[in-house]
């Protein structure tokens, strides 16, 4: 697929469910929501969900609305709502209405009042607790709370008096009454409402009791008109609950809700409790951290929104729950990048050559292609004089067979450049090597036509007095092993898990043109893989590169 090429969905059930709605009349205009809670940062999974509603109503000419979630004060922060607004526009997409679920709390607690009244909830005095223990199991019914059956007028003063912050937290509950003995756990007379005395980011203190998700979600949706509810299939035992709300609440709209298969990608950390867990703890640099498959900490590392988009419509629209190879995502970031990314040389663990038969004092100026395989990228030219930085691991003193980059003795294609041969190599008093001393034929000189001979190993170098510093950030995968992520699975502690090794810095040189490399500037360097400027540390003179993905891999997409 072309990764520009990815502004609609692949063929997929939603589609199909859609298309007949419009057809047949049940709907006029497709209205989808994309409803974050902002109680952290969104990753890859919520990058899919974005994808799916955004794309879908677009492709039937209708509208996305951004809704913050916010029924949890405790959890909340304004922080979050920026970030995730941010993380939408990133990836490409406009909402059309903006929204909040603080901003319909007094609707919610009018639909309560009509629950109250009609006999479909009653204020519970059981503790939390409690309300667990006699829930019941898949096999047994649960037990009815001895305070179910008061009155609705009782229930109506009790309701009245929570909102009056008359009582603490946790001391009542409103429950929907629905029925204890049900085979679905989720109508077993559900929490509706709670008490929390908490400053919320967007109502202040105005209220201490707050709608419980299960409640509020299905009102928000009635309350904005939106007619397909797309959702992740954890929530499909709660779509009975979702419908019972809105038929009893009398809501005059009557949205339904439709269940994805959500993304997840092997040893990588989408749990939003761990993803805080890491951040707090100090195990990761914040939540844009690039070790992190959270949107901020894709973005940072390099990913691109192309590759994104490209990466989840490939995966698709379905049911079905599965685990996708990390490898897959960073096929596609490959893809994009590499007809955009300008190729250039970068040193990480410099060794110093002496070109011992190099003029003193003289620097020239060589031609180098910006992309091999995109000739509209155009050219560059780079310094070279009689002292260059080469990659340490491309010399050994005593190679094995089929070593084919400098040793003593051997010839090799600096590339841009000349071959050269080493002579001598000098150690220090540990006998580590720190220097080498080659000599160069000044007439293999890159693109001048010789043919005189071959050689079989080709090696980057960055040219020493001109040579920038650089950091150079190295990644491997965050956690150890493919353990299942949900809750209870795994079979150690999930901070047990995590990489010791998964972050290496190390400082090296770039060609002198990268000085001024701009926040979010993408390059290839030769043999090293793709890389991203730091938004975060990089500075003017001292750029600051993350490793994005390497060179190669041996994954493919299916045919």
């Amino acid at each position: 697929m072309n990764v520009e090429n990815n502004s609609f969905t692949p063929p997929n059930f939603i589609k199909n469910i859609i298309t007949e709605d419009l057809k047949s009349g049940k709907v006029n205009k497709v209205v989808t929501r994309f409803p974050p809670e902002p109680n952290g940062y969104l990753h890859i999974g919520h990058a899919k969900a974005i994808w799916i509603n955004f794309s879908l109503a677009d492709e039937f000419g209708g509208r996305t609305h951004l809704r913050f979630d916010d029924t949890n004060p405790v959890k909340e922060d304004v922080e979050y709502v920026k970030s995730i607004q941010e993380d939408v526009k990133w990836l490409g997409f406009e909402w059309e209405e903006l929204h909040y679920a603080s901003d319909y709390f007094e609707e919610m607690y009018e639909r309560a009042l009509v629950l109250i009244r009609k006999g479909k909830a009653y204020v519970d005095d059981l503790s939390a607790d409690q309300i667990r223990e006699t829930r019941g199991t898949l096999t047994e019914p649960g037990q009815n709370s001895p305070f179910r059956d008061r009155s609705v007028e009782e229930n109506l003063e009790l309701f009245n008096r929570m909102r009056a912050g008359e009582f603490k937290d946790g001391e009542r509950v409103l429950r929907a009454k629905i029925d204890m003995a049900s085979p679905n756990i989720n109508l077993r007379d559900p929490v509706i409402y709670r008490i929390v005395h908490a400053t919320h980011h967007n109502t202040g203190d105005k209220w201490c009791i707050y709608p419980m998700y299960t409640y509020a979600h299905p009102l928000e949706d009635a309350i904005e008109g939106v007619t397909h509810s797309l959702c992740s299939t954890e929530f499909e035992d709660q779509r009975p609950f979702y419908d019972w709300v809105i038929a009893e609440t009398e809501m005059p709209c009557e949205p339904h809700q439709y269940e994805f298969g959500r993304l997840n990608l092997e040893g990588a950390v989408t749990s939003k409790r761990k993803l805080k867990q890491l951040v707090d703890e100090g195990f990761v640099d914040g939540w844009d951290d690039p070790r992190l498959p959270t949107i901020s900490g894709l973005r940072r590392r390099g990913f691109t929104p192309e590759a994104i988009k490209a990466f989840i419509y490939e995966t698709g629209i379905s049911k079905a729950f599965g685990h996708i190879d990390i490898r897959m995502l960073e096929h596609f970031i490959r893809e994009d990048l590499k007809l955009k990314a300008p190729r250039t040389m970068a040193v990480v663990d410099p060794l110093k050559v002496v070109i011992t038969n190099y003029p003193e004092g003289q620097t020239e100026l060589l031609e180098a292609e910006n992309n091999s395989e995109n000739e509209e990228m155009g050219s560059r030219q780079i310094p070279f004089s009689r002292e260059i930085y080469i990659e340490r691991e491309d010399f050994m003193e005593d190679p094995p067979s089929k070593y084919f980059r400098l040793f003593p003795g051997n010839e090799v294609r600096l590339k841009h450049a000349y071959f050269i041969k080493c002579n001598d190599v000098i150690k220090d008093e540990s006998g580590k090597v720190i220097e080498l001393h080659c000599t160069y034929d000044p007439e293999t000189k890159s693109g001048s036509g010789f043919t005189g001979r071959k050689v079989k190993g080709t090696i980057h170098w960055v040219e020493a007095s001109q040579a920038v510093p650089a950091e150079f950030r190295l990644y491997e995968p965050l956690i150890l092993d493919n353990e299942p992520e949900e809750e209870g699975e795994e079979e150690k502690p999930f901070l047990e898990r995590v990489n010791p090794n998964s972050l290496t810095v190390v400082q090296g040189f770039v060609e002198p043109g990268m000085k001024d490399a701009a926040p979010q500037d993408k390059f290839q360097f030769f043999r090293h893989g793709y890389f991203n400027v730091d938004p975060k540390y990089s500075k003017p003179g001292h750029p600051v590169f993350n490793l994005i993905v390497s060179l190669k891999s041996s994954f493919q997409l299916p045919k």
